[in-house]
Parts: C-alpha cells; structure tokens; sequence
C-alpha cells in the first residue's frame, strides 16, 4: 500500500505517524513545499505550543469551532482530547493544563512537540520530501493507492489551485484569527493593559465574546478580541474589516447595576477625585481614559458629578464603542475559515466522496475554531481518523 501525504503539518505527520504504526510494511510519503516539517508548529503558542484545550467549561461545539462543528463533535468521539493528550504522555511528552483550560507541554518548549513527532516519523520509516511544492494532486493521484491533502489553510484561493482539475466545491478562504486596528492614540498608550474579564461584541449583530482582552499600540487583542475575529471572520472580510465594536469594561455587567454602584461611589467619596476611586476590574490609567471618554476631567471631585454624568459613564464602562479600522495579525496562530467545503467527503471517513483514496484533513476544510488549541486538536483527530479510514479500506481490500 502506497500513500501520499500533502503538507507536513500537524495533521500530515499525525496521519502519517498512525498509518506507519497499523501498517509498518506501506510506503508512506510526506510533501512539504518547506524547508521543514511541522514549521507552524513550532510558532503556536508563542513557541510553546498550546497542542490542545481540557475542554471543560466548553458550552457547545459551536462555541469553539465557529464551522466544522458538526464535524468535530462527531470525530472527537473518535480521538478526543483526553486521547491526544495521553498519546503524547505515552511518548514522553510531560503535559500541563493551565487555569485558562490551554494545554502545553510542561517544558513550555514547542520544539519538544516537533521532535517528538519527526523522530517517530523517521524511526517509523516514513519518507519527507521538502522542498517539493504540489501543482497538480491528478498527478500524485495516479502514482499512489491513497493521497492525503493536509496542506492547511490557504490565505488566498490560489492556495488551493492545485486542487482545481478536480473540480471540488470551495469556500472562499478569509483569516480567522485576527486583532482589531483601532485609530485612538489615548487608547494606544495604554498598552499592555489587560481587561481579565470584558465583553465584547460586534455593533448591530448578535456576535460577542467574552475573557481577557488586551489594549496594544495599535488597538485591541487578547482572547475576547481573537474569538469575537473568529465568530465574526466572514463578515468583517465583507465589510472590509470596517466595523463598530462594543466593549462592556466589567464583563457582562448592566448599565443599571453600574449606575448603583457609582452612585455609591459618589455617596462615599464626595470630597476625592474621580481617578482615586474605581471598578477593581480596571487599573487607574484605563479608568481615567474611560472617565475623559465620558466627558469627565478624572481631577473632578465625586461631589460634582451629576446624575446625568454618572449615566454617561456607565454607559461608557458597559457599552463603549470603537470603531474597527482594519485587522491586525495573530502571529502565534494563523488561521484561516473556508476552503475546502465538508459536502464533498464523508464526514465519518474525511474521504472524498467524488475521488476514491483521496482524503482531506486539517485545516484545508472549512473548519476552523477560536484560540486555545482548538485548532490542533483538529489536526490530530482528523489526521488519525483518515488513517484508520486508509486502515480499514485496506483491510477490505485484501479481504
């Protein structure tokens, strides 16, 4: 049995490695465009490699995997993040799961992840052409029994036109994950000021996410933003990332509750400033910003605030309106949503449903989740699902 695999990325090398293990006789080849396998990898996490999430506190698939969900919720139950996790364990790989529900591993090393996997592939025979860019995947289909394309996310549509003489449906491919470019210099020189707990959403829809949030010099980022850029990829892009976003500074707080509790701050506090007394969710420097948002000088005494401005302020700290002025970029994770659309393969198998032996796997489908190492899990459950569908296909065969 002859298979080619088209990326050596998470998903590649995980497929390649479980399909060299079930079969230690098949020639199993990797492709790379590269100079070197599992490039991306090496970067996530910051270098550390958030390799998967516990998933607890997860409410819904929908909530993580924006699309795929349908898809992820049926092939976690094949490989699932307790599976990934002891996998790696069993490779010598110590883990650790930190408050944030992100696991890593704990040398906080990505490269531990890397070696642990180009070692097995290479002690497993498992042959790596880099340097070898794919044109045509008709070409490859005729020399092997099985291709796997795990090419990953492409930023463009011509990142898939080696797949075009196959004439599969795509998803215009858009990045996924993404900071907020906000044009306020006040803002920008509070950065490195993290909100731990806000909420954020998206003007005039139902889109909002919530968790820490960072202020940075060139607007906004942090967990709560990088989410919200998921829920929201598609229609930011249409919109030319051009958009309002709205902050509530205390989490999920009512406008109401806030107005009871300034007016007690007021009560208690006539004769100090405005930026000596404030929410404990806040720092001083963002509650002054704030209060100048409001209208209010923070060298103003709490006894000279009126109602009126006291409203003003909590709808300031609830409900605080910044307009979106392009995307930045995530470096520790580059994603993209689209690709290539899940009606063209059998979500139990990841096999095409048009071409025989041809397997997808990754993020070159049309899913694609939130930060947290989501998006790994991905890879490592389908990669070892479309090797044991190649298992099992074999298996009948020779039967």
């Amino acid at each position: 049995m002859r298979t080619a695999i088209i990326g050596a990325g998470a998903a590649g090398c995980f497929c390649a490695i479980t399909l060299k293990r079930r079969f230690p006789d098949s020639e199993v080849c990797v492709y790379e465009s590269g100079t070197r396998p599992l490039a991306k990898v090496a970067i996530t996490g910051g270098g550390r490699c958030n390799l998967t999430n516990s998933f607890s506190g997860v409410r819904s698939m929908e909530s993580v995997y924006p699309r795929g969900a349908r898809l992820m919720k049926r092939a976690l139950k094949t490989f699932s993040h307790n599976a990934t996790m002891q996998w790696f364990e069993d490779e010598g790989v110590r883990l650790v799961v930190q408050e944030d529900n992100c696991v890593f591993p704990a040398s906080q090393d990505a490269m531990e992840i890397v070696l642990t996997l180009t070692r097995l592939m290479e002690n497993l025979g498992v042959k790596l052409i880099p340097n070898h860019r794919v044109t045509d995947l008709q070409d490859i289909m005729s020399e092997y029994d099985n291709v796997v394309v795990t090419t990953g996310g492409a930023p463009k549509p011509s990142g898939l036109s080696f797949l075009d003489s196959l004439e599969l449906e795509k998803v215009a491919p858009v990045p996924a994950l993404f900071t907020f470019n906000v044009d306020d210099k006040a803002l920008h020189e509070l950065m490195g000021t993290v909100v731990e707990h806000a909420t954020c959403k998206l003007c005039g829809t139902k889109l909002q996410s919530s968790g820490p949030l960072l202020i940075t010099h060139w607007g906004l980022s942090g967990p709560a933003i990088l989410r919200l850029s998921s829920y929201s990829a598609r229609l930011l892009a249409e919109k030319d990332y051009k958009a309002d976003v709205c902050i509530d500074w205390l989490g999920e707080q009512k406008e109401q509750e806030t107005v009871a509790e300034l007016r007690n701050y007021r009560d208690n506090n006539r004769q100090k400033q405005l930026s000596s007394v404030y929410h404990t969710a806040l720092n001083q420097r963002l509650w002054c910003y704030l209060l100048q948002r409001a209208g209010l000088a923070p060298t103003k005494k709490w006894t000279e605030v009126g109602d009126k401005q006291l409203n003003r302020l909590a709808t300031v700290l609830t409900s605080d309106t910044h307009h979106i002025a392009g995307r930045g970029t995530f470096k520790e994770e580059f994603v993209t949503c689209g690709g290539i659309a899940l009606s063209n393969i059998n979500p139990g198998t990841l096999e095409s449903r048009r071409y025989p032996g041809l397997y997808f796997a990754g993020e070159v489908l049309d899913v694609d989740a939130v930060t947290g190492g989501f998006n790994l899990q991905a890879a490592w459950t389908m990669g070892y699902i479309v090797a044991n569908s190649i298992g099992r296909e074999n298996k009948e065969k020779q039967a």
